[in-house]
C-alpha cells in the first residue's frame, strides 16, 4: 500500500487550521502520514493541532524563517513514499482525493500527479469564486507561463532527494521556481486527474497588497529565466492566464 506523507507548514491559523487537519483525517486513502510544522504561533493554533492528536499526525514547533522554510523542515520529516501539501488554510475537496493520487501513482513510470483546484471565499468554502482547470501537461506549456496547481501536486520522495526542496532565497514564488525546476532540469512525466483536488481560500500571500502582487511578478520572472522557459512574455502569459479562471 502506498504511504502518502501530506505535509501542512502553519503559523497562526488559529481561525482554519482545524478545517485542514479534519479535511487530511477524513481522507479514505488508508496510508497517510499528516506532518504539521508549525512555526512557533502564539495565537492558540498549537492547542487545536493538540487536540486533534492521533498516531499519524507528526506536530513540531519551533521557530522558522518563512513558509517556505518551514516546508522545507516538515519534507525533511516525512516517510511516505509520496509527498504532498496541505496549506494551513486549505481544505481537500473530496475525501478520496489522496485515493486518487495513489491510483495514478500505481504506475512506476509516473513521477507525480496533479488535478484541479477551486478558489473558494475565505469565509464561506461552499462559494467557489475562481476555477483553475489545469488540463494535461506538456513541457512546451511552460513557455506559455503554464503551471500544475502547486497545493494539488504529489510527488514521489525521489524527485526531491534528487532535485532539491524549496529555494528560501525566493519569498512569495519559491513553489513555482521548485516545479519549474522539477519539470525543466528533472524532465518528470505527471499524470493528471481531471478532478477538484483541493478548496483554497482567497486571500494568500502573493495578493494581499500591490507591493507582494510586484514582489511576486519579479521572483516569478527570476524563475522562468533561472530555467530557461522564456521572458517577459511568459510571465505576461502566466498572469493573463488568470483571467480564464473567473469565467
Amino acid at each position: 500500500m502506498l504511504k502518502i506523507s501530506v505535509v501542512t507548514a502553519v503559523f497562526n491559523r488559529k481561525r482554519t487550521i482545524a478545517e485542514a487537519l479534519d479535511s487530511v483525517a477524513s481522507q479514505d486513502h488508508p496510508e497517510i502520514e499528516h506532518v504539521v510544522q508549525d512555526g512557533a504561533s502564539t495565537d492558540g493554533t498549537m492547542d487545536i493541532v493538540h487536540a486533534r492528536s492521533r498516531p499519524s499526525l507528526l506536530v513540531q514547533s519551533q521557530p522558522d524563517a518563512g513558509i517556505y522554510d518551514g516546508i522545507n523542515r516538515g519534507i525533511a520529516r516525512t516517510s511516505g513514499e509520496v509527498v504532498g501539501l496541505m496549506h494551513s488554510d486549505d481544505l481537500f475537496a473530496h475525501r478520496s482525493v489522496l485515493s486518487w493520487v495513489a491510483e495514478a501513482l500505481a504506475d512506476p513510470d509516473i513521477d507525480g500527479v496533479y488535478g484541479d483546484l477551486d478558489y473558494v471565499a475565505a469565509e464561506d468554502t461552499a462559494r467557489v469564486i475562481r476555477r483553475w482547470r489545469s488540463g494535461e501537461y506538456s513541457q512546451r506549456k511552460l513557455r506559455q507561463g503554464w503551471m500544475p496547481p502547486h497545493p494539488t501536486l504529489y510527488l514521489r520522495r525521489g524527485v526531491f532527494d534528487r532535485l532539491g526542496l524549496y529555494d528560501t532565497s525566493y519569498r512569495i514564488a519559491a513553489d513555482y521556481d521548485a516545479m519549474l525546476r522539477y519539470l525543466v532540469r528533472g524532465n518528470l512525466r505527471l499524470a493528471y486527474v481531471p478532478r477538484v483536488f483541493v478548496n483554497m481560500r482567497m486571500g494568500g500571500e502573493s495578493n494581499r497588497s500591490v507591493a507582494k502582487m510586484i514582489q511576486k511578478s519579479r521572483e516569478d520572472y527570476r524563475a522562468i529565466r533561472t530555467h530557461g522557459v522564456g521572458g517577459v512574455g511568459t510571465l505576461a502569459l502566466k498572469n493573463f492566464g488568470k483571467l480564464r479562471q473567473f469565467l
